[in-house]
C-alpha cells in the first residue's frame, strides 16, 4: 500500500462541453468536481468514469512492460468468471462453499506439483500475494524456534532469519515487524545471491531458518536450495542445529515444476518446512492471489491458525487480511483445470525461449555483457560494457520514449557499483514484440553511442525503474 500525504490546493477536474451522455454543454461546464475532497454532490456515472478513463491513459501499456512479474493478460473467459466473482469475500466460507472448495483444490494440486511426501496431509492457504505468504511462512518458523528456545527467548535471545540480500522486500518487512533479525549474505563478484557457506556461516543457535529464492528477483536465477539444504545437513551432524528452509518460490515456484523437474528444490528435500508462490505471477493470474503451502501440520504451529465462528459455522483460518476477494482464487484454478501439466509447460517454455531469443539479441548488438540469459527464469540481466559513452539508465530512458519500460537499477551490498536493466519475459510477450524491441534498441543505440559521456555525468538523476 502507498503511502500519500494530504494534498493541498483547490485543484478542479475541468469536466468538457460533451463530455457524458446528457449531451448538455453548458450543464456539463458547471461540473468541476475537486481533486482532494470529496464534491458536494453526485457527478453523472458516465462523466465519473470518462474523467478516470482519461486520466488513465497516462498510465504505460502493460504489455510492453518489462519490469513486472505480475500477470498482464488472461483469456477472456477467465476474466468473465472473476467478474461474476468481484462480490464472493474469500473469507465466508460458509457463504460461498464452492470458491473454498475451489482454494482447497489448489492448495492440493500445489501439494502434489512441489511433492509433498503426502499430498493430503500438506497444509496450505491462498493469500493476497507472496508478500503475506512470506509473512506467514516466516511466522510459523519463529513459532517453530520459540516451541524449541522458550527458556531462552523468555531470557532474552533474539531470533534471526538467514537469507541472501537479493531477497524480495517483504522478508525485510517480515524481520521488522516481528523483531527478527536480518541476518543477510552480501553478494560477492560474480555470485549474486545466497550459496550455502555463505548461509551456514551466518546460522546460529538463534536461527529460525534460512530462505532460499528460487528466482531472484534482481536476475532471475535460482539459488542453490538442494545444496543449501546439504550444507545444513552437514551443520547439524556437526552441531546439533536443526535449522529449517523456507523456499521463496514467488515466480520459479511454478516455473521449475514444469522445465526443470529434475531440479530438486521442493518438500523432496526433507529440510525444506514451507513454500510459497504467487499466482498472480507465473501462476498466470492477475494480481492479487499467492500461496503459502507446509509439508505437514508439524511444520505449521496450531496456535497461528483461528478457528472463527463467523456466518454460522466454525472457519479456521490463518492470515494477516480477513476480508479479501475470491475472483483470484477462482482464476487461479481455472488456469489449473484449462492448462493442466502440458498447458503450463507450453506457456512458460515460450516465456523462456522468448527471453534466451531476447537476450541473444541484445548481447549481439554490442554494448551490453549478460549476467544472466533467462534459463531459469524467463528473467535475465545485462550491463553495459566498458568503454561505451552511455549507461544502463540511458538506455532505459531511451526506451521509455517508445513506450517500453525496462528497469535500471543498482544490485544491493556488495555490489553497489554494478548497474544493470532487467527484462521479465511474461505470457503475452511474443517473439514478434521481442524483435520490435530489438529494432527500437538498434535505432537507438548509434545516438546513445554519439554522447560524449553517460548523461549522469551532467547531472541527469539515474531514475531507477526496478519494482518487484
Amino acid at each position: 500500500m502507498a503511502l500519500h500525504k494530504g494534498a493541498g490546493g483547490d485543484r478542479r477536474l475541468t469536466v468538457g462541453p460533451f463530455l457524458g451522455t446528457a449531451a448538455d454543454p453548458l450543464g456539463s461546464m458547471e461540473l468541476a468536481p475537486p481533486l482532494h475532497r470529496l464534491a458536494d454532490g453526485p457527478v453523472p456515472a458516465d462523466t465519473a468514469y470518462q474523467l478516470i478513463h482519461d486520466e488513465l491513459l497516462l498510465d504505460g501499456n502493460a504489455r510492453l512492460n518489462l519490469a513486472t512479474f505480475v500477470s498482464t493478460s488472461m483469456e477472456v473467459q477467465a476474466t468473465r468468471l472473476m467478474t461474476e466473482c468481484l462480490d464472493k469475500n474469500m473469507i465466508d466460507k460458509d457463504e460461498y462453499p464452492q470458491t473454498a472448495e475451489l482454494e482447497r483444490r489448489c492448495v492440493a494440486i500445489l501439494a502434489h506439483l512441489w511433492h509433498a511426501p503426502d499430498p493430503d496431509a500438506a497444509v496450505g492457504c491462498s493469500t493476497t500475494g507472496s508478500s503475506e505468504a512470506c509473512m506467514l511462512a516466516g511466522l510459523a518458523l519463529k513459532r517453530r524456534w520459540m516451541r524449541r528456545n522458550a527458556h531462552r527467548y523468555a531470557a532474552g535471545a533474539r531470533p534471526n532469519l538467514v537469507m541472501g540480500v537479493n531477497v524480495q522486500v517483504c522478508w525485510e518487512k517480515f524481520c521488522a515487524f516481528w523483531e527478527v533479525e536480518a541476518r543477510t549474505a552480501p553478494m560477492d563478484g560474480e555470485r549474486f545471491h545466497l550459496g550455502p557457506e555463505q548461509a551456514v556461516g551466518l546460522c546460529d543457535e538463534n536461527t529460525i531458518g534460512v530462505v532460499g529464492v528460487l528466482g531472484s528477483t534482481f536476475d532471475g536465477s535460482y539459488e542453490p536450495v538442494a545444496e543449501i539444504c546439504a550444507a545444513l545437513d552437514d551443520l547439524q551432524r556437526r552441531t546439533g542445529l536443526d535449522i529449517p528452509v523456507h523456499v521463496d518460490g514467488a515466480s520459479g515456484g511454478m516455473i521449475a515444476p514444469f522445465l526443470d523437474e529434475d531440479l530438486v528444490w521442493d518438500f523432496r528435500l526433507p529440510r525444506v518446512a514451507s513454500i510459497n508462490t504467487s499466482g498472480h505471477k507465473y501462476g498466470l493470474v492477475y494480481p492479487g492471489v499467492g500461496w503459502a503451502l507446509w509439508r505437514d501440520p508439524e511444520a505449521l504451529p496450531e496456535e497461528l491458525v483461528f478457528k472463527v465462528n463467523y456466518l454460522g459455522g466454525e472457519m479456521p483460518t490463518f492470515a494477516l487480511n480477513f476480508s479479501r476477494p475470491g475472483a483470484e482464487v477462482i482464476a487461479q484454478y481455472y488456469m489449473f483445470l484449462r492448462l493442466g501439466r502440458a498447458g503450463f509447460r507450453a506457456v512458460q517454455g515460450a516465456c523462456r525461449e522468448v527471453a534466451g531469443y531476447l537476450a541473444d539479441g541484445i548481447e549481439g548488438l554490442g554494448g551490453f555483457r549478460l549476467l544472466t540469459r533467462g534459463d531459469e527464469l524467463p528473467v535475465f540481466a545485462l550491463t553495459t560494457t566498458d568503454g561505451v559513452p552511455f549507461d544502463v539508465f540511458d538506455v532505459s530512458r531511451r526506451l521509455r520514449e517508445r513506450g517500453w519500460q525496462v528497469p535500471a537499477y543498482t544490485f544491493p551490498a556488495n555490489r553497489e557499483d554494478l548497474a544493470v536493466l532487467r527484462v521479465v519475459c511474461r505470457n503475452g510477450f511474443s517473439r514478434d514484440l521481442a524483435d520490435l524491441l530489438l529494432e527500437d534498441l538498434g535505432r537507438l543505440l548509434p545516438e546513445l553511442r554519439r554522447q560524449p559521456f553517460p548523461l549522469k555525468e551532467l547531472g541527469v538523476p539515474a531514475r531507477t525503474g526496478f519494482h518487484h
